[in-house]
């Protein structure tokens, strides 16, 4: 059966708090919120989502490039559930690029991100994975991250005029 959760928006107060450490993620509470996070970014043209957007402050995200009309020059990659997930940027190297968000809808902005990390998370069936990232991937880890740090990625624009309505975004893509 599928589940499609409401996306909680900018304000809600579960976008601003620390998520939980998940102790049992064997638990079917885990398991149903798994099976949600995944539905629901399935029903959109995400690629990626925290269960904080789904009003669970827990630290599960799931990452999903692909490309789409939000993203067209994203990469494939099958999605991923990633639960408490930590990162270390490998470099000082950062680069600002366009980000959007589900809880945020309508608007872009330009963000600083570390271009490459190196990630630790925690499978669906309890292994610890170590990988790094780079790119476009990375950028949307450090985004799905942040939700569990009680943070949006507006609170890292460097300036408001880095902030964009989505119309003006997508007529600069088609420059």
């Amino acid at each position: 059966m599928t589940t499609i959760a409401e996306i909680v928006q900018l304000g809600s107060e579960v976008l601003r708090l620390k998520a939980v450490v998940v102790t049992d993620i064997e638990s079917s509470e885990i398991k149903q919120l798994i099976n949600t996070l995944q539905d629901t970014l399935a029903s959109t043209q995400g690629v990626g989502i925290a269960a904080p957007q789904i009003n669970e402050s827990k630290q599960v995200i799931i990452i999903a490039s692909r490309p789409s009309a939000r993203y067209p020059n994203a990469p494939l990659m099958e999605p991923t559930v990633m639960i408490n997930p930590t990162f270390e940027a490998l470099s000082e190297s950062i680069e600002k690029d366009w980000e959007g968000c589900l809880s945020i809808p309508a608007i872009r902005a330009l963000v600083p991100r570390y271009k490459e990390i190196k990630i630790s998370y925690t499978d669906v069936t309890g292994n610890k994975i170590n990988t790094q990232l780079e790119g476009f991937v990375a950028r949307v880890f450090q985004h799905e991250f942040d939700h569990l740090e009680g943070k949006v990625y507006l609170d890292r624009v460097e300036s408001n005029q880095d902030i964009f309505a989505e119309s003006e975004y997508y007529k600069l893509l088609n420059l």
